[in-house]
């Protein structure tokens, strides 16, 4: 089904607007978080076109992989099923320096991408299936414990299933590389993301090692409905 960034954009501005109004924790000053300006909002107003889309990717494909699955070590996030919103806001997010990513920071330099071309990317990436696989888990020890803090501290904002929020640019996590979610999991609750939610960097500022560990296996172990 094609859902493209200009439908949803008007409903989602207001409700957006609406949860960024504390500072993140990395913002420059006077920022607050998820700010809608600039060349986030007008990417979100922009109307992607996914066989264009298609097209640009191919330049991400050495790190994301063919089908954006990304790899099993956690290298790379799978990108694919990702809710367009989500992929605007990072990326523009890591271009005006808002998100620390160096790997990332030269493949979203706007000499190499336009900003038609990340609505672009967006939607042909969310309209994309995701492949989910057996090998990028964590050891499957205390999962009921990771079930248990999932619920507690995440499912709120990431939904049971982890299907993530579009309107509120909540990412879908349901099966994503368990590696890269510990990664994640692990610059956030460290505030050295950048953009990082502020609701949810004080969610998970106490977890310890192992909690951070049980949680990323739930969450790649996520599949949606």
């Amino acid at each position: 089904m094609k859902r493209f960034v200009k439908i949803a954009a008007c409903a989602l501005l207001f409700a957006a607007l609406a949860q960024a109004q504390s500072p993140s924790a990395g913002a420059k000053a006077g920022e607050v978080w998820n700010e809608l300006k600039g060349e986030k909002l007008e990417a979100l107003q922009l109307k992607g076109d996914a066989t264009r889309g298609a097209q640009a990717f191919q330049a991400c494909q050495g790190c994301h992989r063919r089908g954006a699955n990304g790899t099993n070590n956690g290298a790379y996030p799978r990108l694919a099923g990702q809710h367009a919103t989500v992929l605007i806001e990072q990326i523009t997010d890591i271009r005006a320096g808002r998100r620390i990513n160096p790997k990332m920071a030269p493949f979203a330099d706007e000499h190499v991408l336009t900003t038609q071309e990340i609505a672009d990317i967006a939607v042909y990436l969310q309209a994309l299936p995701i492949q989910y696989a057996l090998d990028d888990k964590g050891a499957g020890k205390a999962l009921d414990r990771g079930q248990a803090l999932y619920a507690r501290d995440c499912a709120g904002c990431h939904g049971d299933h982890g299907q993530g929020q579009a309107n509120k640019f909540v990412p879908l996590i349901a099966g994503q590389h368990y590696g890269y979610v510990l990664r994640a999991l692990a610059t956030i609750r460290d505030e050295k993301r950048g953009n990082a939610n502020p609701d949810m960097v004080t969610a998970i500022h106490s977890y310890g090692k192992e909690d951070l560990e049980v949680v990323a296996d739930y969450i790649s172990r996520l599949t949606l409905p």
